[in-house]
């Protein structure tokens, strides 16, 4: 792709912000909790996006004096001894990298995170279970999709429309999932929430 505002060829579409929102996603999970150590970039098989995740979760990390470490599954089988083991170390938090993946096993994601007693931060609020998502609104960007959708029907060409960045980020706190790990979230976040799951 020659670049984001010319993409060429057939392609065009959204970004979703993945990894330049890992720093924000950490340091909203360390005000949340303000008692976090140390945390476990969890991700879906080994690729490039995943070395770079764990790179940029480290310099936030270091930035807000956590710990980081990356943790690959590769399949729905691997989840629950990763949450055991990170229970185990006594882990302080989860992120997780943008992945459909996850979506996938939402539920079961959310079932080991409370059985391991570990906050979970998330980039959308369809991972139902986790603590805190922040990242792109799901409505603005289907919204959006339909404007350039109606430009191709109108006859542009797909290549000639850039590659939209989100505009509209959304922080979502699950206070139910909060009070099943024993968590007060602080005023100060909950005050910034764009929704509220009690």
């Amino acid at each position: 792709m020659p670049s984001l505002a010319r993409p060429g060829g057939n392609l065009t579409g959204f970004s979703i912000l993945g990894l330049e929102l890992t720093g924000k996603r950490l340091e909203l999970l360390k005000e949340a909790v303000p008692s976090l150590k140390s945390v476990i970039i969890l991700t879906h098989s080994p690729n490039a996006v995943n070395a770079l995740a764990l790179k940029e979760a480290q310099i936030a990390a270091r930035k807000l004096g956590l710990e980081a470490r990356l943790v690959e599954v590769r399949d729905a089988d691997q989840l629950e001894p990763a949450f055991t083991t990170m229970a185990r170390e006594r882990t302080g938090g989860v992120v997780l990298v943008p992945s459909f993946f996850f979506v996938t096993h939402r539920s079961q994601v959310a079932e080991l995170a409370i059985k391991s007693r570990l906050p979970v931060l998330s980039w959308t609020d369809a991972l139902s279970g986790a603590l805190i998502s922040y990242g792109p609104s799901s409505f603005d960007i289907h919204w959006r999709a339909g404007g350039q959708v109606a430009k191709i029907l109108n006859g542009a060409k797909p290549g000639d429309l850039p590659v939209e960045q989100p505009t509209k980020l959304e922080l979502v706190i699950n206070l139910k999932t909060a009070k099943a790990l024993g968590l007060t979230i602080p005023s100060s976040v909950l005050g910034r929430a764009d929704q509220v799951i009690e």
